[in-house]
């Protein structure tokens, strides 16, 4: 739907991870928008820069003042925009951006909050993953969200604005390998829809974007994958080790590695939807910016568990058996589904084989 004809005298704020996040500000005839540690790259960045383009002032946070990203929006965005440093790990950090934005809106009112964190740091199954892993992806995709949301309630509230949330279908249905990262998914999801009916009387509109796979820099950064994948290797419990093999853990990052290639690279369908969602009379609960979701939802919500499992195993990681249970190994005994599963391979990966 278009956006309203008269735009409230409010701003936008959002938020994001320690290298993926924003906030916006909707002032009357202006936005401004900050983007935390994430309008240096992808969504973030890029949203921004429309919203600048389209005349609004921007305020954007990154996590880095000298980053590339955060020289890009200088360089090619208009003297409207200003960048301020966040990182949503340090309490301290937060509590600025927070005293910041309530004096930078007291003539104005504050429209909107987006929430785009994006944190992960392993690729691997959830027995592999340490349990730092999921503090830190909750820290920074739930508790970051969950902080920055209840500390601007009040200008929201006052102003009927929007809260709009990055999710990942990842939050929605069990991709492989991705338990510490769709967990915290999944929670700020279900937080967001919390709100939405909390705030319901206020007049506040809450929408979550649901996006498919999308070469942000996160993606394209081979090298950081690579040595996620080393660092895990290198601290994995030995048991761990010997249950599963090294040419298993070799396997899923090849598999991952091939699953990104299939990564859209226009970025502008998130976009549209985030602004669709701070700016239209009457934005959606839910949006699935990118290609092929809507047949994965379809098959997620009214297909057999086992074509589920088959379809998001041929979509995104095929699992290889573990060392343990292949074949001459002694004692191994794969489960009576492992062994009819089509998708599953009885050993390494050609690749790693070779």
């Amino acid at each position: 739907p278009p956006p309203p004809t008269r735009l409230p005298p409010t701003a936008i704020l959002a938020e994001g991870a320690p290298a993926k996040s924003f906030a916006l500000y909707l002032k009357q005839g202006s936005l401004t928008a900050l983007p935390w540690p994430g309008c240096d790259s992808g969504f973030g960045k890029e949203t921004a820069k429309k919203l600048d383009s389209m005349g609004f002032t921007v305020l954007a946070t990154v996590l880095e003042l000298n980053s590339p990203g955060a020289i890009e929006l200088r360089t090619c965005c208009s003297p409207r925009l200003r960048l301020l440093q966040l990182d949503l790990t340090k309490p301290g950090d937060i509590s600025r951006v927070l005293e910041f934005t309530k004096a930078h809106t007291t003539s104005t009112g504050l429209w909107g909050l987006v929430n785009n964190a994006g944190h992960n740091e392993v690729v691997a199954d959830a027995e592999l993953s340490p349990v730092a892993t999921f503090r830190s992806c909750m820290e920074v995709n739930f508790f970051g969200a969950l902080e920055l949301t209840k500390g601007l309630l009040p200008l929201l509230r006052s102003s009927r604005g929007r809260i709009v949330t990055v999710g990942s279908p990842a939050g929605d249905m069990p991709y492989p390998c991705l338990g510490a990262y769709g967990t915290s998914k999944a929670a700020v999801a279900l937080l967001m829809d919390t709100f939405s009916c909390e705030l319901l009387p206020w007049g506040v509109k809450v929408s979550i974007i649901q996006p498919g796979c999308f070469k942000t820099e996160s993606v394209r950064n081979v090298g950081q994958w690579e040595k996620r994948k080393q660092l895990l290797l290198a601290n994995l419990p030995q048991e761990l080790l010997q249950a599963y093999g090294k040419d298993y853990i070799e396997h899923l990052h090849g598999q991952f590695l091939r699953s990104l290639r299939l990564a859209m690279s226009d970025l502008s369908p998130v976009v549209d939807a985030i602004t669709d969602a701070l700016l239209a009379a009457r934005p959606r609960r839910r949006y699935y910016p990118g290609q092929g979701l809507g047949l994965m939802y379809f098959i997620h919500y009214y297909l057999p568990e086992g074509l589920r499992r088959r379809f998001l195993q041929a979509f995104f990681i095929s699992h290889c058996l573990p060392r343990a249970l292949q074949p001459g190994q002694p004692g191994a005994t794969p489960s009576q589904d492992a062994a009819q599963d089509p998708n599953l391979s009885l050993g390494p990966s050609p690749a790693v084989a070779r």
